[in-house]
C-alpha cells in the first residue's frame, strides 16, 4: 500500500531543525564574536605560559605546580618524554572528572584549552633572558599567573588543576589561587625528595606570586566592596545611590548600643571602581557618617555579579 505525507511541511521541519542547530551551536560556543573573543584569551593565556614554562622553568629545572609540575617532573627524570605530550596524557583523567561536575560549554571550550596550551608548549621555545635564581622564579611567577588567569577569564581552561579548582569555587567558594597553592604542595615536596631543596623552595618563590597574579586577574578586577552607612541623614545618602551611583540598597533597622537611640543602616554592594565615587558623596551629604567597607569573596546578582563563566 503506498502511503502520501505532505510536502508542505517540509520545510518547515528544516527550517526547525536548522533553528535546532543554531541554538545548539549558541548554547555551546555562544555567538562568534564570543568564540572567537575567548579562543583569544585561551591563545594569549597559552603563549605566555610557554614562554614561562619554556624560557625559565624548564632552563632553572623548577617545577610547576599541579598537572604540569608533574609533567616537569617526568621529564627531568625521563628527557626523552615531551613536557607538552605529558601534560597532554596527564590531563585525561581531570577531564573524565570535568564531564560530571562542571557545565558543558566550560569542558567544550576546556578542550580547545588543553589543545592550544599543549601546542603551545610543545612549539614555543623562546629562551628568557633572565639567570638570576630568585628572580627568575618571580618572573615565572608573574607570566604564569598571568598567562593562567587569562585562560580561566575565557569561557573554558587549559585543564590540569584549574578543572580542579573551578569545581571547588563552585561548590565551596574557595579561591582559585588558594587551591592551586595547596595542591601543589604535593608536587613541591616530590620535587624536594626528588631533586634539591633549594631548587623547590625557589619554586615556592614561583608558586606563591603565580597563585596572587592568578587571583588579581581572575577576580581582583571584578572585585565587589560591601558597604555598610550609618548616618542621620540616611535618606539623602539612599536617594544619592539609588539614582545617582545607581545600586540596590537594603535599609536595616538598628539601634545604637551606648545612646539606645534607634538607627537606619544602608547597606549596599557596588564595584572597586564606584568606590570612591560613593564615598565622596556620603562625605558631602553627612561628613560625620560612619562607613564601613569590606571585601567580597563572590557576589551572585544579575547587575552587580561577579562570578565567571563557568
Amino acid at each position: 500500500m503506498e502511503t502520501t505525507r505532505d510536502r508542505s511541511t517540509e520545510p518547515e521541519a528544516a527550517g526547525e531543525g536548522e533553528k535546532r542547530g543554531s541554538s545548539s551551536w549558541r548554547f555551546a560556543f555562544g555567538t562568534w564574536k564570543q568564540f572567537l573573543w575567548n579562543l583569544l584569551l585561551m591563545s594569549a593565556g597559552s603563549v605566555i605560559f610557554a614562554l614561562a614554562v619554556n624560557g625559565i622553568l624548564v632552563p632553572q629545572r623548577f617545577v610547576s605546580g599541579g598537572v604540569v609540575g608533574l609533567a616537569l617532573i617526568f621529564h627531568y627524570l625521563l628527557p626523552a618524554l615531551p613536557v607538552a605530550w605529558l601534560y597532554f596524557l596527564f590531563n585525561l583523567p581531570l577531564y573524565a572528572m570535568g564531564w560530571m561536575f562542571v557545565g558543558r560549554r566550560f569542558f567544550v571550550y576546556s578542550i580547545f584549552g588543553l589543545v592550544i596550551f599543549s601546542l603551545a608548549v610543545d612549539r614555543i621555545r623562546v629562551p628568557v633572558p633572565v639567570h638570576e635564581p630568585i628572580l627568575s622564579a618571580i618572573l615565572a611567577g608573574i607570566m604564569c599567573g598571568a598567562g593562567a588567569g587569562l585562560i580561566l577569564r575565557s569561557w573554558g581552561s587549559s585543564g590540569g588543576t584549574d578543572i580542579l579548582s573551578v569545581i571547588l569555587l563552585d561548590r565551596f567558594s574557595i579561591r582559585l589561587g588558594s587551591t592551586v597553592l595547596g595542591f601543589n604542595v604535593i608536587v613541591l615536596a616530590a620535587a624536594a625528595v626528588l631533586f634539591s631543596l633549594e631548587g623547590a623552595l625557589y619554586t615556592l618563590v614561583y608558586l606563591y606570586v603565580s597563585a596572587a597574579v592568578l587571583d588579581i586577574v581572575v577576580t581582583g578586577l571584578s572585585q565587589r566592596k560591601a558597604v555598610f552607612i550609618i548616618s542621620s541623614r540616611w535618606q539623602e545618602i539612599l536617594e544619592t545611590v539609588l539614582h545617582e551611583i545607581r545600586r540596590g540598597v537594603t535599609i536595616i533597622r538598628g539601634q545604637g548600643g551606648f545612646t539606645g537611640k534607634e538607627e537606619q543602616i544602608l547597606y549596599t554592594v557596588i564595584t572597586f571602581r564606584e568606590l570612591p565615587r560613593l564615598k565622596e558623596k556620603v562625605k558631602q551629604v553627612d561628613p560625620g557618617a560612619f562607613v564601613v567597607v569590606q571585601d567580597t569573596l563572590e557576589v551572585m546578582g544579575r547587575r552587580i555579579g561577579n562570578q565567571p563563566h563557568w
